[in-house]
Parts: structure tokens; C-alpha cells; sequence
């Protein structure tokens, strides 16, 4: 009991950083997957080839990358109930949301499209149907080098030279591969330190947010189930024993939209969510809109990304 407690701890403390390490191995093991039992290269046309390799290297990417969209919390939180709403009244806002939600969706697809280069099956099948890069390849070689580079992916290229080109392509491939790998990693690196320097809290101050929004959500779900529970149980017993339901205080729509807006940080006063902000400027006023001076900072999207329930249960 103690080891999965420790297990358990272990993943609430870094349930992001797992969360990420496991879509990236499961993309790299799906493409693997994908290249040594679905994909095969047609071998027939150069046009066939090309669509035929593109459509494996960048359909699955966009497919993971809508994916990321919806699977997130903050996504949700934008969207819903956003027709009937001023969801984004300040545009800068709504792009620099779209940003962040933008950046995190991208990294299994960016992941599928690495671990693909560096396989180079897709690479090479596309490659050899690509009239330009055959203008390239087959410069000073056989006559019919151009005719036979889509033969190339199959073992199938006759003409002398030709098939000692897969080596090239798959040469290729991995370099644009490498190379894709350490433009994301520089990326990422330089926006977690711009975005770590533009903090408006310190280093441990960060951390005492995370716990508390940690504990915060237990709470609430502990507290919602409990009142869902008792509500239900009131209004099946009313409706068997036909007796007028007692009144139970649940929070009205406008309370649940209070609370379940995009969070923005304020440095005149210091709230750890909507929650904590909303009990503390309800007495004050019925609304927590954005008042002057607040603003979304990208160090603390992780506030928007808790919630009662995880997003695969929508």
C-alpha cells in the first residue's frame, strides 16, 4: 500500500511531465507500428508515390495535433458556452490563449513527424516521387534515372546507380529529422525560460500554487460529488414519496461561469484561482470580470489546466 501511495504521489507531482513523456513514447511506438506493418510504399508513379508518402507523414500529424486541442482542458474552457458569451473580448488575449493551446498540441505531432524522418520510410517513398528533388538526385546518372527513382523505396530500380540512391534519401530524411528535433527542443527551451523570466511570482511561490490547486480540485470534486449525491437523493425520494423537495443551495449558471472562465493574474491581489477569486470578490460584487490591471501570463497556464474532472471523461 505504502510503494503505490509513493507511486500515486509521485504522479500528482509530476503528472504533467509524465502526461507528455507518455504521448511522446506512444507516437514514437505508433509510428513505428505504422511503418513496418501499414505503410507500403506503391512503387508505381512518381505523383502516386509522393501523395502516398505525404499522406502517411502528415495526415496522423494533423489527426494528433486536433487531438491535442481536444483532449485539453483549457480548450474547453475557451469554447464553452463561448456563442452565447463574450468569451474573448480582448482579442490579445484570445491569440495568446490559441498560442499556448497551439504550442502544446504540437508536441505529438511534431513527435510523429521526428520519429518518421529518422525512419525515413515515408521520407524516402515521397522523396522519389518529387520531380525536383529527381532533377537533383539524378544529375550525371543513368538516362533513365529519373523514370526508375520510383522503383527506388522497393528495391526494384534496375539502372545502374539508381538503387545506391536509397542510402541518400534515408541520409536525408534523417538529417531534416535531427535537425526538426533540435529546432523544437531549442524552441521549447527558450520559451519556458522566457516565460520563466517574465514570472511574476518566485520559483517556491509557483510551487505552494501547485499544491494548492492540487488539493483545491480534490476538495472540490470530494464536495460536488457529495452535494450531486444528496441532490439526487432528495429528488428520487420526493418523487416516490411525492413530498415537496427541501431546498439545497446549489450554485446558479452565472456562479459556474464565474468560476469556469480562463484565469487571468493580478498583482494587486493574489488569488490562486477563479475559486479563490470569486468567494473573495463576491462580497464585494456578484461578477470576477476582468478588472484593470489583470492579465494572462504564460508561466501560469497551468491554473486553467486543473478541473473537477480530467478531459477524456467529456
Amino acid at each position: 500500500m505504502e510503494k503505490f501511495q509513493a507511486v500515486l504521489d509521485l504522479h500528482l507531482k509530476h503528472h504533467r511531465a509524465l502526461s507528455y513523456g507518455l504521448v511522446t513514447l506512444l507516437t514514437a511506438g505508433g509510428e513505428r507500428i505504422f511503418s513496418a506493418v501499414v505503410f507500403q510504399c506503391p512503387c508505381t508513379t512518381a505523383t502516386w508515390n509522393l501523395t502516398y508518402g505525404l499522406v502517411f507523414l502528415l495526415v496522423p500529424a494533423l489527426v494528433l495535433f486536433l487531438l491535442g486541442y481536444a483532449l485539453s482542458t483549457r480548450t474547453w474552457r475557451l469554447v464553452t458556452g463561448c456563442c452565447r458569451r463574450a468569451c474573448c473580448s480582448r482579442q490579445l488575449r484570445c491569440v495568446q490563449v490559441c498560442m499556448e493551446l497551439t504550442a502544446a498540441a504540437a508536441l505529438a505531432p511534431l513527435t510523429w513527424v521526428a520519429v518518421a524522418l529518422l525512419g525515413g520510410s515515408f521520407f524516402e517513398c515521397a522523396a522519389s516521387g518529387s520531380a525536383a528533388l529527381a532533377r537533383s538526385l539524378c544529375r550525371d546518372r543513368h538516362p533513365n534515372c529519373t523514370a526508375q527513382l520510383p522503383l527506388v523505396p522497393c528495391g526494384k530500380a534496375t539502372a545502374a546507380g539508381v538503387q545506391d540512391l536509397l542510402l541518400q534519401l534515408k541520409s536525408q530524411s534523417q538529417v531534416v529529422g535531427w535537425c526538426l528535433i533540435a529546432a523544437v527542443i531549442i524552441c521549447l527551451l527558450i520559451f519556458t525560460c522566457v516565460s520563466r523570466c517574465l514570472s511574476p511570482v518566485s520559483f517556491l511561490q509557483l510551487k505552494f500554487w501547485k499544491i494548492y490547486l492540487e488539493e483545491e480540485q480534490k476538495i472540490l470534486k470530494g464536495q460536488a460529488t457529495e452535494h450531486a449525491t444528496e441532490l439526487a437523493k432528495e429528488n428520487v425520494k420526493c418523487f416516490f414519496e411525492r413530498l415537496p423537495p427541501r431546498q439545497l443551495n446549489t450554485p446558479s449558471i452565472k456562479e459556474w461561469q464565474q468560476i469556469s472562465s480562463l484565469y487571468t493574474f493580478n498583482p494587486n491581489d493574489q488569488y490562486y484561482s477563479l475559486l479563490h477569486k470569486y468567494v473573495n470578490r463576491k462580497k464585494d460584487s456578484d461578477s470576477i470580470k476582468s478588472s484593470e490591471g489583470d492579465a494572462m501570463i504564460p508561466a501560469l497556464g497551468f491554473v486553467d489546466s486543473s478541473g473537477i474532472t480530467n478531459t477524456f471523461q467529456l
